[in-house]
């Protein structure tokens, strides 16, 4: 009889014993979060000074719930990103599934955002609250790779919580992923330039 799991309630044991998932930790898998990255524009960072500002101001009123995150930190980035726009498209809330090989596991799930190109997927984003660490989504935004229909091209995430950002990029076959450098937008500077260069570069893929 087949086990019914939900994504959000997967960690990373049930997709190692699953679906043999595994991380890699040579640079040289992920090469796209810091190799080849466009360069912005004045306006870009300027725009990008305002949404961490406007973010640094919303710590200050707590609770910061995951619609807040994705409406002050993650429309902007891919307004700017041009993931609006064709030929991209944006979906949000879409269900997904995956089954384990022997078929003894199914896991269920409804991810946030996908950016898509036609049929392929750019980018899988998983926003959580604040108030969560943004490696508490990392089980669930792989689940959620994993049912990507393409088995040979990469498939690209970003998890965050407003506050912090990490890429990630899986392949299927056999199934290994790697986690970029963590992004902060309490570190000097502005961790949202770095993060929307990566985004770009991705959509140029």
């Amino acid at each position: 009889m087949t086990q019914i799991l939900q994504a959000r309630n997967v960690n990373l044991r049930d997709l190692i014993d699953q679906f043999g998932l595994q991380l890699v930790r040579d640079r040289e898998f992920f090469t796209e979060w810091h190799e080849d990255l466009p360069e912005l524009i004045e306006q870009e960072e300027q725009f990008l000074d305002k949404v961490q500002q406007g973010f640094l101001n919303l710590m200050q009123y707590p609770p910061y719930l995951e619609k807040a995150v994705q409406i002050s930190v993650l429309s902007p980035l891919l307004f700017l990103a041009n993931f609006f726009l064709p030929p991209f498209r944006i979906r949000a809330e879409q269900s997904t599934e995956i089954i384990s090989e022997d078929e003894g596991v199914l896991i269920r799930g409804q991810l946030d955002l996908i950016v898509l190109k036609d049929r392929f997927w750019v980018l899988v984003i998983e926003s959580k609250e604040f108030s969560y660490s943004p490696e508490a989504g990392l089980a669930q935004l792989l689940s959620y790779m994993l049912a990507n229909p393409d088995d040979e091209k990469p498939c690209f995430g970003l998890l965050t919580n407003g506050l912090d950002f990490r890429f990630i990029k899986l392949l299927k076959n056999p199934a290994r992923y790697a986690v970029s450098d963590r992004r902060d937008l309490l570190d000097e500077g502005n961790a949202l330039y770095s993060v929307l260069q990566i985004m770009k570069r991705l959509g140029q893929l």
